[in-house]
């Protein structure tokens, strides 16, 4: 049977301040506070400071920082400033906890700490713009589910499932992922489609989702590459791919996602999300151009850790930081 063990209280760490001073002994200190020994002399040895001595304060404040098992990020205050600046600059926590591995910096933390310690702030102050330090600026985690759409009405729909395999690996140049990014509900759209390997985007502003004006666009793309820089594009079930048969043609193979399955073409993914960054949901369609929508292709940023060689976006994306509440 294990024994329970009381903490030291502030008015005891007084009074060893004051019996210590006046020159009494451990033992004597010990039994005046009815406290084994041990105790006193391992109070003092852990939290006596090194210029001040054994101060009651700092003594407490050194004991309770011990026993605090919170974030990192809360209890470094360093370390916190530095990742919620690169956070307000557009940096993704990969990206800031890959940073700092391959700087060999004395600050580390993982990637998965830094959402929790978003997520906690939102959970504790009730404060929903901590969100929009994160890429996608969601409060909570996860996919919203959507209704299931039928995939038997698309010609010649091929599986994921058929793709070869070492499309996987993303060793082999002229593999595609497309994905049609919606800036309101109706009216124009963004055409994303990326390459696999090298992660080199193509942007295009659509005046609808309308399946034709989508493959004509891929194709004009397309169409100025070599043969070994278009062998395959990966899609999901959209409306706006209904056409994708006419790109078989010209030598692309055409594969689609299973439902419900964006992570299967992740790249063109996570690149629609940095881009959300840039236009929110709600934007409007004609605030923008096909001009505008070169100066967001910038190389892979959020490839930064797997490529040290690139630069981190320096544009600022939060434009009023949320105070800490701790």
């Amino acid at each position: 049977m294990g024994t329970y063990y009381e903490q030291l209280s502030l008015d005891e760490r007084s009074a060893i301040a004051c019996l210590r001073a006046e020159g009494h002994s451990l033992g004597k200190i010990a039994t005046r506070l009815d406290r084994p020994t041990s105790t006193i002399s391992r109070e003092l040895n852990r939290n006596s400071g090194v210029q001040v001595g054994y101060k009651p304060a700092y003594a407490d404040e050194q004991a309770r920082a011990r026993r605090w098992r919170g974030s990192r990020l809360a209890r470094q205050p360093v370390l916190r400033q530095f990742v919620l600046d690169r956070l307000a600059m557009g940096w993704s926590p990969e990206q800031i906890s890959g940073r700092l591995t391959q700087g060999n910096s004395s600050m580390r933390i993982s990637h998965e700490s830094i959402y929790r310690f978003i997520y906690a702030q939102i959970r504790r102050t009730n404060r929903y713009e901590w969100r929009h330090y994160l890429p996608q600026a969601k409060s909570k985690r996860g996919w919203r589910r959507r209704p299931h759409r039928p995939m038997e009405h698309i010609k010649d729909r091929v599986s994921i499932d058929c793709r070869p395999a070492h499309v996987n690996n993303r060793r082999q140049c002229g593999h595609w992922e497309a994905d049609l990014l919606h800036p309101r509900k109706s009216g124009a759209a963004i055409l994303v489609v990326q390459e696999r390997s090298t992660r080199f985007i193509l942007l295009g502003k659509q005046p609808s989702k309308h399946a034709q004006l989508v493959v004509d666009r891929i194709k004009c793309w397309f169409g100025a590459l070599p043969s070994q820089m278009r062998r395959s594009l990966t899609q999901d079930n959209g409306t706006e791919f209904f056409e994708h048969h006419q790109l078989n043609p010209g030598g692309i193979d055409t594969y689609f996602c299973d439902p419900h399955s964006p992570w299967q073409k992740g790249g063109v993914e996570n690149t629609n999300g940095r881009l959300r960054r840039y236009i929110p949901r709600g934007t409007d369609p004609g605030s923008f151009s096909d001009e505008h929508l070169q100066g967001t292709r910038q190389p892979p940023q959020q490839y930064a850790t797997q490529m040290p060689r690139l630069q981190n976006p320096s544009r600022g994306l939060l434009k009023t930081p949320v105070a800490l509440e701790m």
